[in-house]
């Protein structure tokens, strides 16, 4: 696996997504309590970056359509969206500056290959 640093973790807000630029994509940093997710910044319904939407218990809305995904999978639990997004491995390391969030882009944790 190829972590990469995305962000500080103090820079993840409880309630919304956080977009960071990893290589070729744009990825999702989301939080849900002590856990933190990684997902292509992209609605697999429209073009639609979900980092503009809410984060409330485990599932990320796309603001557009409604459209809700859940974190840990990518999955959608509602619709217009059927497709589930890229959803990539995250790890919280410790640093001089405080935790940070390291994202894998190089392999998906549901088989979904990024758009």
């Amino acid at each position: 696996m190829a972590f990469q640093r995305a962000c500080a973790l103090g820079d993840v807000r409880a309630d919304e997504g956080l977009a960071v630029d990893v290589d070729e994509y744009t990825v999702v940093i989301a939080r849900d309590g002590d856990d933190v997710y990684a997902l292509q910044d992209l609605c697999s319904h429209a073009a639609v970056a979900l980092s503009e939407g809410e984060v409330a218990d485990c599932q990320i809305e796309c603001w557009l359509h409604g459209s809700t995904f859940d974190l840990r999978s990518g999955k959608p639990l509602s619709l217009p969206a059927t497709e589930p997004v890229a959803t990539f491995p995250v790890e919280v390391r410790d640093e001089p500056e405080g935790p940070a969030v390291y994202v894998d882009i190089t392999t998906t944790l549901n088989g979904v290959t990024p758009a």
